[in-house]
């Protein structure tokens, strides 16, 4: 988990204020932050914050624990969260016999299928968790790829256990969320990403 502070000390932290979405945290308006303050300009806006729920991901929970961590570790405009005990969760995580796949509904929010069948073929879960979160992050496939691509998926082969976003998708994840892009409604998507 990364640890965020404001410089400026009680006036910055003042001027951003965060508010609960859904389950998910969302920085104040840029409207809402006063320009007397240079603190406060050159402050990074929070990080939002999701929720999922991977208690139906079954032998695949602690790769759906990596895989979050991952994008944590990768990226400053989002952070993941499990879901406390009977909160309505972002990301819902499954486990099936199908093929892994996404169904983003907005970004940042949709299901994840765990499928045990590209698991059977030699596939390394927690890049699968990694790339299936992808999705729900905002990012396409990108096939094929090699193995230094997160979203190249299974193009890469089963050889392929690299887990972690290159810098273009790491920018493109702090894109859909960071900076002004944050106080914008995320954008609808009803589409099934299949790997």
């Amino acid at each position: 988990m990364h640890v965020r502070t404001l410089a400026g000390g009680l006036a910055a932290a003042l001027l951003v204020s965060l508010s609960l979405t859904g389950g998910q945290a969302v920085a104040a308006p840029a409207a809402a932050r006063s320009a007397d303050s240079p603190a406060a300009a050159d402050s990074p806006l929070a990080a939002r914050v999701f929720t999922y729920d991977a208690a139906g991901a079954a032998e695949f929970r602690s790769a759906v624990d990596r895989g979050a961590a991952i994008w944590n570790e990768s990226v400053d405009a989002v952070e993941l969260r499990p879901a406390a005990a009977g909160q309505r969760a972002n990301i819902r995580v499954l486990a099936d016999n199908g093929w892994p796949r996404a169904l983003p509904t907005t970004l940042g929010n949709g299901t994840v299928y765990m499928g045990r069948q590209a698991v059977d073929q030699g596939y390394n879960t927690i890049r699968i968790a990694a790339h299936e979160l992808g999705h729900i992050l905002g990012l396409p496939d990108r096939k094929p790829g090699p193995c230094s691509s997160l979203m190249s998926g299974s193009s890469a082969g089963t050889a392929c256990t690299n887990p972690y976003p290159n810098a273009a998708e790491k920018s493109e994840v702090e894109g859909n969320f960071g900076g002004e892009l944050a106080d914008r409604a995320p954008r609808a998507r009803a589409e099934v990403i299949v790997d």
